[in-house]
């Protein structure tokens, strides 16, 4: 997947700034971040990822 790590990497960006700003405490980006990985393995992850690399195609034109 082409779209994955720049993805990543462009919301690891944004955690990190609403971090040092204060709007998101340490403790809420760890539930969101766990909450992801526990949908990672339901049977809506392949959907989600469609919907991802959708919005990625639409954003690159």
């Amino acid at each position: 997947m082409i779209v994955t790590v720049p993805a990543a990497l462009l919301l690891l960006i944004v955690v990190t700034v609403l971090l040092r700003q204060g709007y998101v405490r340490v403790g809420s980006a760890l539930a969101c971040a766990a909450f992801g990985f526990c949908l990672a393995s339901t049977g809506i992850a392949p959907a989600i990822t469609s919907v991802l690399h959708t919005v990625a195609g639409l954003a690159s034109h």
